[in-house]
């Protein structure tokens, strides 16, 4: 595992953790999540080895996350509980992130999957990262283990692999993508590792397209770009990947 530390800076994450959690904060974000586990777990019969897990998030209640999990919970006998800690729906502000990842952490969750917009801004409040996941500079899973927070990334893998079997064998000159932040730097990993020869990126902001092909030009060597006219980039593309 890489550490966190390492690669923002010990006083760079110990400054961002102090001013995001308080003990404050992480007592009213234990009350606010215990209850949502509590309330999700009546919606359900209580069975085998009970595991907590989350998705942190924004607008995420037309997840059908939850019940895919709890479904295959139940299928291999767990007590399995998955909450949807919507940031929107709890009124919370970015800045809770840490309070709510701690909570869940003295909660006793197994470990959380993160979506838009956290993808990337999780990153100092962890312990650790899988090497991915410091490679692509985003994590869509944290676990909880031996007192630690270790940052995930299954996107780049998940993608890459449903690529192979749905998409094998198309060209892949020249690519577009639309879209640079968490899941675009995991899909774009995936891309250059799959053959992209060129990867164009195109981005509403466009500095954080800049830092992405700079960090995929040195990583895979790899002719990586950023385009504000998509029309054009897309002139001569052999595909094009929204992420």
């Amino acid at each position: 595992m890489t550490r966190v530390r390492r690669q923002f800076g010990v006083r760079t994450a110990l400054a961002v953790w102090r001013r995001l959690v308080t003990s404050a904060s992480v007592d009213a974000a234990r009350r606010q999540l215990g209850a949502t586990v509590s309330a999700r777990r009546q919606t359900r019969p209580a069975r085998g080895r009970e595991v907590v897990v989350g998705l942190v998030g924004r607008s995420i209640q037309a997840s059908r996350t939850p019940r895919m999990h709890e479904l295959e919970g139940s299928r291999i006998g767990l007590g399995y509980t998955y909450v949807l800690i919507d940031f929107d729906t709890l009124d919370l502000a970015d800045a809770d992130l840490g309070a709510m990842v701690e909570a869940a952490r003295q909660l006793g969750f197994a470990g959380l999957n993160v979506t838009h917009p956290f993808k990337q801004s999780i990153l100092p409040l962890l312990d650790d990262l899988a090497p991915e996941a410091a490679a692509i500079g985003a994590v869509n899973t944290v676990v909880f283990a031996d007192g630690r927070r270790t940052g995930h990334n299954t996107d780049c893998w998940g993608f890459a692999e449903s690529f192979r079997e749905g998409l094998a064998g198309v060209p892949m000159d020249s690519v577009v993508q639309f879209g640079a932040g968490g899941a675009g730097a995991a899909v774009a990993h995936a891309l250059l590792s799959l053959g992209a020869r060129r990867l164009t990126l195109c981005e509403t902001e466009p500095e954080r397209a800049e830092r992405l092909a700079a960090r995929l030009a040195d990583r895979f060597g790899a002719s990586v770009g950023v385009s504000g006219d998509a029309a054009l980039a897309l002139a001569d593309a052999s595909g094009l990947v929204n992420a």
